[in-house]
């Protein structure tokens, strides 16, 4: 689900580069990294969402677990990652460092959370 972490994200990541290209999680890896009733929404509807945003250029999906093969074959100038990282504690730190790539932090603190969102859905609906 989106909300407006995402969406500040992505603007800080275009900020960054002239054009903006989201390698988004595809069903199965969204899965193993999140559990048991997620994803929300499949892969081509949150491709087509953020696909449509004003910030996003290109979107493609993956579907290993981490995107170090993607990394490799795109070489990006600039790799984002959100708050919750340092450029030091960067999983894919390695392997853009070794294309010449360069890592920035991006986006507001991590004060939102697709979990947050959907907690506040159920427990509105289970009130009324």
């Amino acid at each position: 689900m989106l909300h407006v972490g995402h969406v500040r994200y992505l603007a800080g990541a275009k900020a960054q580069a002239d054009r903006l290209v989201v390698a988004i999680n595809d069903d199965d890896s969204v899965r193993g990294l999140k559990g048991i009733g997620r994803p929300i929404l499949g892969a081509a509807d949150r491709a087509e969402l953020v696909g449509e945003m004003e910030s996003v250029d290109y979107v493609v999906l993956f579907s290993d677990p981490d995107v170090n093969r993607l990394l490799r074959l795109l070489k990006p100038d600039v790799h984002c990652k959100g708050t919750d990282y340092t450029p030091e504690t960067v999983p894919e730190r390695d392997t853009v460092l070794t294309y010449g790539g360069r890592i920035a932090i991006v986006g507001d603190p991590k004060d939102h959370s697709t979990r947050d969102v959907l907690s506040r859905i159920t427990s509105r609906s289970e009130r009324d």
